[in-house]
C-alpha cells in the first residue's frame, strides 16, 4: 500500500491499543474484594493548596486481604487524606488512629458485585465507543487520501473493521475475566 495509508492504519492500531489499555486501568479501580493499594488510586488530596495523588503523599499498604493502611509522610496530612477518601466515594470507611488511617474493605455483597459487574460493562461499552470511533475517524481519513487507487481504500477500510473487531473482541475478552473475578465468592 502507499505510505498514507500505512500511517492511517498504525495511528488507529494504536487508538484501539490505548482504548484497551485505559480499560485495564478503570477494571483496576473496580474492586473484588481483595484489598489493593491500587483502589486508592483515584484519590486526590489536598497538598498545600494543589490536587495531588494520595501515592505521592503518604505510603499505602495492603497487610492483608482485608486491610489498607495509609501512612501519610507529614502527620499534619492525617485529616484532609481522611477527608479525601471520603470525598472520593469508594465505599470506603477509613479510620485514623492517630499515626495511620486503616480502612477495612468489606466483604462484597451480592448486591455490590453486580453493581461492580455493570461498572464493568459501562466501562467495556465505553472502550468499544473508543474503537469504534477510532475506526470511523480511519475511514474518513482512508477516503479523504488522495492518490490512492479504490481497490487499496477497500483492502484498507477491510484492515481497519478486521483490527476493530481484534480489538473489540479484546475487551469483551477482559470484561469476560473481569465478570469472573467480581462474581466469584
Amino acid at each position: 500500500m502507499n505510505e498514507e495509508i500505512d500511517f492511517i492504519l498504525e495511528s488507529t492500531k494504536e487508538l484501539m491499543v490505548n482504548a484497551l489499555k485505559h480499560l485495564e486501568k478503570q477494571f483496576v479501580n473496580i474492586r473484588a474484594g481483595k484489598a489493593s493499594p491500587a483502589m486508592l488510586g483515584s484519590v486526590m488530596v489536598d497538598y498545600y493548596g494543589s490536587q495531588t495523588p494520595l501515592a505521592q503523599v503518604a505510603n499505602i499498604n495492603t497487610p492483608d486481604g482485608r486491610t489498607i493502611t495509609v501512612q501519610p509522610w507529614e502527620k499534619g496530612m492525617l485529616q484532609e487524606i481522611e477527608r479525601s477518601i471520603m470525598i472520593a466515594n469508594l465505599g470506603f470507611n477509613p479510620m485514623n488512629n492517630g499515626e495511620t488511617i486503616i480502612i477495612s474493605v468489606p466483604p462484597l455483597t451480592e448486591e455490590r458485585r453486580r453493581e461492580l459487574a455493570k461498572q464493568a460493562k459501562s466501562e467495556v461499552e465505553e472502550a468499544k465507543i473508543s474503537i469504534r470511533s477510532a475506526r470511523k475517524d480511519a475511514n474518513s481519513d482512508i477516503k479523504k487520501s488522495e492518490d490512492t487507487s479504490e481497490d487499496v481504500q477497500k483492502n484498507a477500510e477491510m484492515d481497519v473493521q478486521l483490527l476493530t473487531d481484534v480489538h473489540v473482541k479484546k475487551a469483551d475478552d477482559l470484561y469476560t475475566a473481569k465478570e469472573k473475578e467480581i462474581l466469584t465468592v
